[in-house]
């Protein structure tokens, strides 16, 4: 029944390799599927998962070919049975080549097979990366001509990988690579590493998958990924434009706003530093193209279909007219633009130029503001009160008592208080304390020896909190946790046990939560974001969830959104943001049978 230890942050890498100390040494030559035989020489790099080395084929060998099954040198990825990707089974990435290998902008895979503890690929061998390019340059940046040719290749081959239902999922400079230098192929563009792509649209009824959130799961790369991925939504195809939108700007200007953050705590950091630039500030020194490119992308909705014909048609007036001598081959996206015209009848690129994104979600001033959710109710007496001081608060509570009401939600705005009170709670006895800590573990404990539970609470930016208990709740055990950041993990685990979230609250940048047994629902999702996240809220709307608990700090708004178990006669819910208490809203509400069910103030915009 009590749970109070102060959580840390967990880590924000990626899913990665494992450690090569702790696995068996490289085979010296490998044979796999039916592959000649390949001596293993140098080492190319490492993927998401695996090792990549050079092969050399072995044995009387007659060829020039540099590309093919029949090469001289080959690719070699590596991955061992019992890194995360293969789970004791073949990599997973081996599906996702067996249903993109060959695409335009992918490499083929000419063999693949299990060689002692590793499970090998053959591919064609490639030329160096576009980190390597950027990284060989003095200084360390590209032409404008070469940055918006590879744009135009790069969202050529994702249209074509998604167009097969998948999105890559680390999309990033060192996951770009050219063709083997010489050949026909050397200013060719391919994408690799595959070992996080997912599907974005079900294999079996060919709709796009479902929208979720898993604030604890991170996929990709810190510096490239977008922020969706950062809060640990559901990849879709907008978050391959983000990442590559950001590794466009990194390629033309060498460097990222949110570069050099160290620590636990980096990804949130850079999470909050993407989501606080505008695309003006990032591409303040780019051509306006990069800049609408990145205002699309991330105005993207989670299953909207970009327009990639569009957003090639943003390059096209910065590189040459003449593909041949263009610095990277860009055959594939002419073959799009081609593609998409006789598809729909129409070029969708020829649309009004003048055309912008139809909301900005990200504005660089962050702002913080009251939200306040309101449900249908049967009439009923309710009562408000804010910025109430601390010496007043036991004024406006026993005048409440007095007339049959209750504490229902309490929040805190400049170290002022707000209460509501009302006549629907339910509750037959209630306590409260004011305390300067955030929580007072003492107090708790004894008013829960007592059966009261935890109703409501809410901390201010002095470190004090407001905590309100109350007999005659459905609950039937609580624990709470005091965090630094917002612990999902810790709320994940409590979730397995039977408990739900029942109460939030924040102070400065702690988080405060509790869970209780027998709150009375079936299913519960958390939606936490640098904004209010209006698209997240919609969507689980729209499937039988309603708000049930709300908190935010000055840099994130979460809200958490219950399935009852009874359903309401009325499901009607709406939220409310406002700069000021929303005094003059609440009686429009009221007037609708609408009552405030929980209320909050802090960020809602970037």
């Amino acid at each position: 029944m009590d749970e109070f230890d102060s959580g840390g942050r967990s880590g924000d890498k990626a899913p990665g390799a494992e450690d090569e100390g702790t696995t068996p040494p490289i085979p010296e030559k490998v044979q796999v599927g039916g592959s000649p035989l390949y001596r293993v020489e140098r080492k190319l790099g490492k993927g998401g998962f695996g090792q990549v080395y050079v092969g050399r084929r072995l044995g009387a060998v007659n060829s020039s070919e540099r590309t093919g099954s029949g090469a001289v040198e080959v690719a070699l990825k590596f991955e061992h049975r019992s890194s995360k990707g293969c789970n004791y089974g073949p990599p997973y990435e081996w599906q996702v080549y067996n249903a993109l290998g060959g695409s335009h902008g992918v490499p083929r895979v000419h063999y693949k097979g299990r060689h002692g503890d590793y499970y090998i690929m053959v591919m064609d061998m490639l030329g160096p990366s576009l980190w390597d390019v950027w990284n060989n340059n003095n200084p360390h940046m590209m032409s404008t001509e070469m940055v918006a040719c590879i744009a135009i290749e790069a969202i050529s081959i994702l249209e074509k990988m998604h167009s097969r239902g998948y999105v890559h999922g680390d999309v990033k400079p060192e996951n770009f690579l050219l063709g083997p230098p010489g050949t026909p192929d050397e200013k060719k563009l391919f994408l690799v590493d595959l070992g996080l792509a997912t599907r974005w649209r079900d294999s079996s009824t060919g709709l796009h998958v479902d929208y979720d959130q898993r604030p604890d799961v991170f996929r990709g790369t810190v510096r490239y990924a977008s922020v969706h991925a950062h809060l640990g939504r559901t990849g879709s195809r907008r978050d391959d434009l983000e990442s590559l939108a950001y590794t466009l700007v990194f390629l033309l200007r060498g460097r990222l706003p949110w570069q050099g953050y160290q620590g636990e705590n980096k990804g949130f950091l850079v999470c909050k530093k993407k989501m606080a630039t505008s695309p003006e500030t990032l591409c303040c020194f780019c051509p306006q193209p990069f800049r609408q490119f990145v205002e699309y992308v991330v105005n993207l909705k989670f299953d909207e279909e970009p327009n990639y014909a569009k957003y090639i048609s943003l390059f096209d007036g910065i590189v040459g007219p003449n593909p041949d001598i263009r610095p990277i081959n860009t055959d594939g996206a002419q073959k799009l633009i081609c593609q998409v015209g006789h598809k729909r009848g129409r070029l969708t690129i020829e649309e009004d130029d003048d055309e912008q994104p139809n909301k900005k979600v990200r504005m660089g001033m962050p702002a913080t503001q009251w939200i306040s959710v309101y449900n249908a109710r049967r009439p009923m007496k309710q009562r408000y009160h804010y910025n109430v001081a601390d010496v007043r608060l036991a004024q406006h509570i026993d005048k409440g008592n007095e007339d049959g009401l209750f504490i229902s939600s309490v929040a805190s705005c400049s170290n002022l208080w707000a209460l509501i009170m009302d006549a629907g709670t339910g509750f037959t006895a209630q306590v409260y304390e004011l305390s300067p800590f955030f929580l007072h573990k003492e107090w708790i404990m004894e008013q829960w020896e007592k059966n009261y539970y935890i109703s409501a609470i809410a901390g201010a930016n002095n470190g004090s909190s407001l905590v309100v208990m109350s007999k005659g709740t459905q609950y039937l055990q609580q624990s709470y946790k005091v965090s630094d950041s917002f612990p999902f993990k810790w709320i994940n685990k409590k979730w397995r046990e039977g408990f739900y979230v029942t109460a939030m609250a924040t102070s400065g940048s702690r988080w405060a939560i509790v869970m209780s047994r027998g709150a009375g629902f079936s299913d519960q999702v958390v939606e936490l974001d640098f904004l209010y996240p209006s698209e997240g809220i919609h969507r689980r709307w729209d499937n039988g969830y309603r708000i049930t608990s709300t908190a935010a700090t000055w840099d994130q708004a979460a809200f958490v959104l219950s399935v009852p178990r009874r359903k309401p006669a009325d499901e009607t819910q709406e939220t409310l943001r406002t700069s000021a208490f929303p005094s003059t809203h609440v009686k429009e509400k009221w007037a609708k049978n609408l009552y405030i069910a929980s209320i909050c103030y802090g960020r809602t915009v970037s």
